[in-house]
């Protein structure tokens, strides 16, 4: 397989009024699936949200760069591969490291380790790695994930780029 995806968003949709803010969707690093940020773009859509699908196989450093760029509402990084935890606690702490996406509110699920659902104390440690929901392999995710997006505040204000003129 090509190390080369592109990593342009493959789908980004243009806002329409009444849009209540910007989420960008995501896999980890290691994780090629595609399906799962489909039905996960059109689910945040129909919650109301623009959505910069980033696709499969992301850098951390892209999406921490298309991040800081986009000044999103959200972050969502979906697993189906079963890395989700070891790769989710890596690229946490490389949105956290940056100033712009500290406060950002980033969620992962889906399948999150090879064994299937994680233990509780798994979850905790994406939790206190910086995550600020996760929402695991389970019958209840999308209603528990519809509820947490449902939630958000609308249309954060986008990051200010200052420019010195000299």
């Amino acid at each position: 397989m090509s190390a080369d995806l592109g990593h342009r968003p493959t789908g980004t949709v243009r806002p329409v009024d009444g849009r209540r803010g910007t989420v960008v969707v995501t896999t980890v690093a290691s994780d090629s699936h595609t399906w799962n940020l489909v039905f996960l773009q059109l689910l945040v859509e129909e919650l109301g949200y623009e959505v910069i699908n980033l696709g499969p196989c992301v850098p951390d450093r892209v999406l921490v760069d298309v991040c800081r760029e986009a000044g999103p509402d959200l972050v969502a990084i979906s697993s189906v591969n079963g890395h989700g935890h070891q790769d989710g606690r890596r690229v946490i702490g490389a949105l956290r490291a940056c100033a712009e996406l500290a406060a950002t509110p980033v969620v992962i699920g889906g399948k999150l380790g090879v064994a299937g659902q994680q233990s509780d104390a798994a979850i905790d440690e994406l939790l206190t790695a910086g995550f600020d929901a996760v929402f695991d392999d389970a019958s209840t995710a999308t209603r528990e994930f519809s509820r947490f997006v449902g939630a958000l505040p609308a249309g954060r204000p986008s990051p200010q780029h200052t420019e010195v003129v000299a």
